[in-house]
């Protein structure tokens, strides 16, 4: 959430910067606008109860003076008193409708990307930072999409997964389960001995969760929902990992806090219809290792370039060549302030894959969560920043696993770091 301060002191750059995610998309000035009305208000019961506060002190000492207690002057002052407090009950509920409108208003405007971000129209304008592991890049010209080389072996099946649920769902069979489970295994180790704390969180949650995150109110069509009670799948650990500290002040001793956590993820994949209908890279249900951190404000950015490394570890480690992008304003994710993606080489399609998107959310969630900080010998407290991202997306690394280890005799290799893991060195075969 914005902090309305912020806007109320700093209309024109807080408007710039919500132009720069797309022009004529967000406005701020209908918050402008009933900000002023709570203030007109506020001001308003701030001069009615110092009068209150008058009277109440005026009367009885008109009457130790030898006032009439039943005269004409003290009872004006009295029906003037009793005039103000019906007033002031008015006023209360306008006040109040004022504020949740105005919180309302607040919860759907977008994070305001960082100085740092660069500005763009469309993900065409996000940046290229770096490559690495071009030398890993596989020369076998008739490498096939990983979703035919695992049905061949045997370690990936389709069809029954529509069957037992719907499209968008997979059946990882023999060693196709035994590698994803190496894999989540793998990854938790390499954070965990990166300083990360593991986390096995609730996969269902309610809705000031998703709100304290930012997936409510504004993608509410994204998540699955019990609909007989107030919970949903969760669409990633970011979402219970980071409400650990929601309502909470903690010390300032106890920054940063990192953690990470493994859980399948759920998503409608609502406005993805279409697009990667095959395989592993777009389904409703996912396992992901996700990183999140609690910082202090000053070392934000370097927690950021920090988290970032821990994700590009695990693909390193993997030996599986990837790009670090840096999102534009316009391609931002709607709690963000700065992003880079990581996208790992798919050989079938010749390009890069995202695989993990690292964020840096500011004070954004904080404020939404209410996750604050109190620092010794100093008045009152701070927000935290929050940032997350994944450390990684299993089911778009075992994709890349089974390309880019693909052999030409239609055999895959295993990752070394994963074979005292999975006990094998090459994929042959599995059950069907």
């Amino acid at each position: 959430m914005l902090d309305l301060k912020q806007i109320r002191e700093n209309p024109q750059l807080v408007q710039e910067r919500l132009n720069s995610r797309g022009v004529g998309e967000y406005d701020i000035q209908p918050i402008l606008q009933l900000d002023r009305q709570v203030r007109e208000i506020e001001k308003e019961r701030s001069q009615l109860e110092a009068r209150s506060n008058e009277i109440a002190k005026s009367i009885p000492k008109k009457i130790k003076e030898g006032g009439d207690p039943n005269g004409p002057e003290i009872q004006a002052l009295r029906d003037e008193g009793n005039q103000i407090k019906v007033t002031l009950s008015d006023r209360s509920p306008q006040e109040k409708d004022l504020k949740a409108q105005i919180e309302t208003l607040l919860l759907a405007l977008p994070n305001l990307p960082s100085e740092s971000t660069p500005v763009g129209k469309s993900e065409a304008d996000n940046l290229e930072v770096r490559r690495w592991g071009d030398e890993y890049i596989p020369q076998n010209p008739n490498i096939l999409p990983h979703w035919e080389i695992g049905e061949k072996l045997g370690i990936l099946n389709i069809d029954r997964a529509v069957k037992i649920a719907q499209s968008r769902f997979v059946n990882l069979i023999g060693a196709g389960a035994a590698l994803e489970r190496a894999l989540i295994s793998f990854m938790l180790d390499k954070q965990t001995q990166a300083g990360y704390v593991e986390v096995i969180p609730p996969l269902l949650i309610n809705s000031q969760s998703l709100t304290a995150t930012g997936q409510l109110p504004k993608f509410a069509e994204e998540s699955f929902k019990c609909q007989a009670d107030d919970l949903w799948l969760l669409p990633t650990a970011e979402v219970p990992v980071t409400n650990l500290y929601r309502d909470e002040i903690l010390d300032a001793s106890q920054l940063p806090i990192y953690h990470c956590a493994y859980t399948p993820c759920f998503r409608r994949e609502a406005g993805a219809y279409g697009k990667d209908t095959r395989g592993l890279i777009r389904l409703h249900q996912f396992n992901k290792v996700e990183l999140v951190k609690f910082v202090h404000p000053e070392t934000s950015e370097a927690e950021h370039e920090s988290l970032v490394g821990n994700a590009e570890a695990i693909l390193q480690a993997l030996q599986l060549p990837y790009r670090v992008i840096e999102l534009c304003t316009a391609d931002l994710g709607f709690s963000s302030r700065k992003t880079y993606d990581l996208e790992v080489w798919l050989p079938s399609a010749g390009k890069y894959r995202e695989i993990s998107s690292c964020s840096n959310f500011g004070d954004f969630q904080a404020r939404r969560g209410s996750i604050r900080f109190k620092e010794a010998g100093k008045k009152g407290t701070q927000f935290v920043h929050t940032l997350n991202g994944s450390g990684l997306a299993v089911g778009r690394t075992m994709a890349a696993v089974l390309e880019n280890y693909q052999q030409p005799d239609g055999t895959v290799k295993v990752p070394e770091v994963l074979r005292s893991y999975l006990r094998l060195e090459v994929l042959t075969g599995g059950a069907t």
